[in-house]
């Protein structure tokens, strides 16, 4: 079995954290991508929480955080906002970007799936958290494992 980290190689791993920044670039939202083989829990949603505390996501000024996560072996993609955004967005927010990164997954197309959502993911909080320009980046933009 393959590490997460080898998921992406070098190359694509560094496309993807230049979307993060470039995604951040618009908005005060901070987005994060999380990457393990499994999920531990029954349900990657509940996963995804757990990685989005451990991240010291929910910390954020404005409430503003973006977790994207990946469980290769499981075939699961959950994106999960904190409250600042669940707030002032509908329910089914995320599913046009998972739906794309999803189609892109399907046909082998990874790194293009993750740049893609995750630059969908930063117009989409610029609509709700536009940059401003005191803006601090709180949270790393580098890939977690």
């Amino acid at each position: 079995m393959s590490q997460a980290t080898d998921f992406l190689n070098k190359e694509e791993q560094e496309e993807v954290v230049k979307a993060i920044k470039e995604a951040e670039l618009n908005t005060s939202g901070e987005i994060r991508l999380h990457i393990e083989n499994q999920c531990p829990e029954d349900d990657a949603f509940d996963r995804a929480l757990e990685v989005f505390q451990e991240l010291d996501m929910h910390n954020t000024e404005l409430q503003n955080g973006v977790l994207m996560y990946l469980a290769i072996d499981d075939h699961q993609f959950v994106i999960v906002g904190d409250k600042g955004i669940n707030d002032v967005v509908e329910n089914n927010f995320w599913e046009s970007t998972k739906d794309h990164v999803i189609s892109n997954f399907k046909e082998g197309k990874f790194k293009e799936g993750l740049v893609q959502g995750i630059l969908e993911a930063g117009e989409q909080l610029k609509k709700h958290f536009p940059y401003q320009s005191d803006d601090e980046n709180e949270l790393s933009d580098d890939i977690s494992y």
